[in-house]
């Protein structure tokens, strides 16, 4: 038995938004000083960078006018030609940890806070353990840019994408900012007393 006009055309357009709701995460891999990073974008803004292996998202390869501009974007920061970025991104998470998110991107580049820093300027003056969690759970590495948050001894805290690349991403600001380099430990146990629990 035929189906009637309106049930071909509902299931047509149940079919299409099936699809397009299936390709609407886009990735694209990126190569980099640091190795690759994977960009997650939905439509106009992007969702998450991550360096390769620490991605926790599904995506379909694709491209779209956003991903060519992080690209674009990123390789200008790898030369020293950009010192922030323009691109639109919507990270998910809690209140809490958009708000900390916000705060990191308005640290200048090249410029380093405390943890403690950060939980004072968040309105979280005692949530150190919050706000180093908050810190690790980005998902939008580099421009976001909780590389620049160390402990209040100079030691480098922790990061998600590894102490190397930490280390390598501060370096590389103060060299292009013409600034002098950090005196900076790579060992995570070297906290203040306040900053114990931070290592996000």
């Amino acid at each position: 038995m035929e189906k009637p006009d309106f049930m071909r055309v509902a299931g047509i357009r149940w079919y299409h938004g099936f699809v397009a709701a299936g390709l609407s995460n886009l990735n694209r891999i990126v190569s980099s000083p640091l190795g690759d990073l994977e960009l997650q974008a939905d439509g106009p803004r992007l969702l998450s960078l991550q360096f390769v292996g620490s991605s926790s998202g599904a995506a379909v390869p694709g491209k779209s006018p956003l991903l060519e501009q992080v690209e674009h974007e990123l390789h200008e920061y790898f030369q020293g030609r950009r010192q922030s970025f323009d691109f639109v991104m919507e990270p998910a998470g809690t209140d809490f940890q958009r708000r900390v998110w916000d705060e990191l991107r308005r640290v200048p580049f090249a410029q380093t806070i405390s943890y403690a820093e950060l939980a004072r300027r968040v309105g979280s003056a005692n949530g150190f353990r919050a706000v180093g969690a908050a810190n690790g759970a980005n998902p939008i590495a580099i421009a976001i840019p909780c590389h620049r948050v160390i402990n209040a001894d100079g030691a480098l805290g922790g990061y998600s994408g590894d102490l190397w690349r930490k280390r390598w991403l501060l370096e590389h600001e103060r060299r292009v900012a013409g600034m002098p380099p950090l005196d900076l430990f790579a060992v995570k146990g070297r906290f203040g007393a306040k900053e114990r629990e931070t290592a996000g």
